[in-house]
């Protein structure tokens, strides 16, 4: 199985991660999902001019979705908008790195304090086994890093959903642009993801023994990993970065 759009699709029949999507999605939801995404995997770097006609002959929309689409990035923090002249793609902004993995450390060690404490239902297990097995299905094909990276994603919003926090979801991700692209700049290397895989393993198994110190743990070292090698990964990669 090596099609992104596969993964993604399992991962939606499961009712493992992603936006819950009662109603098809507006012209603006579709493109603010695909310029984020672009934005964030760095098909779109930092200081890229993005050209409302050209995104609107792309998308095939008209202006109104755009500009929708567009403040919305704006608001993430991924694009300035300069009125009547252009939309630039950001730098990556360090505070704001800083102040994303604080949220979401903060958020994910209460959920997964909460579930080792009050336990956590087999088919909760179940689902966060099965995205770890698809992670290890991916790795065997390095074009799939965008699919790794979404099956990763569905993993932790997998833990707040059995929390009862879903939508906090939607809050981390819409301040986590920045952190996000810093976690694309760190070389996805096969030691990497089999890091990653041990952790989310780790991060199963405390929750499955209902201990709640060896869950934290688990979860403080897993989201450690990148923010530790930020001022490395600015280093290599200047032009990414405010001067």
């Amino acid at each position: 199985m090596n099609d992104h759009g596969t993964f993604t699709d399992v991962i939606a029949r499961l009712g493992i991660g992603g936006e819950a999507k009662s109603a098809p999605q507006t012209a603006a939801a579709r493109t603010l999902d695909s310029l984020r995404r672009r934005i964030i995997s760095l098909e779109l770097p930092p200081d890229t001019v993005l050209t409302r006609n050209d995104l609107a002959r792309e998308y095939g929309i008209s202006q109104t979705p755009l500009r929708d689409a567009l403040q919305r990035l704006e608001a993430e923090g991924l694009v300035d908008i300069f009125p009547q002249s252009k939309t630039v793609v950001t730098r990556i902004n360090p505070d704001e790195i800083e102040e994303a993995h604080f949220l979401r450390r903060a958020v994910e060690i209460e959920v997964v304090r909460k579930l080792a404490v009050e336990g956590v239902g087999e088919s909760t297990l179940t689902r966060l086994q099965t995205l770890v097995s698809m992670q290890e299905m991916v790795i065997a094909n390095q074009d799939e890093i965008g699919a790794f990276q979404d099956i990763d994603d569905a993993f932790h919003q997998a833990l707040l959903s059995a929390a009862g926090y879903a939508g906090l979801h939607r809050l981390i991700r819409s301040r986590s642009g920045h952190l996000n692209r810093l976690r694309r700049l760190d070389m996805w290397d096969d030691e990497k993801v089999l890091r990653i895989i041990k952790e989310h393993k780790e991060i199963i198994a405390a929750l499955r023994a209902g201990d709640p110190e060896a869950a934290v743990e688990a979860v403080r070292r897993h989201l450690s990993q990148t923010i530790n090698r930020l001022d490395k990964l600015r280093a290599e990669h200047p032009a990414y970065f405010p001067e």
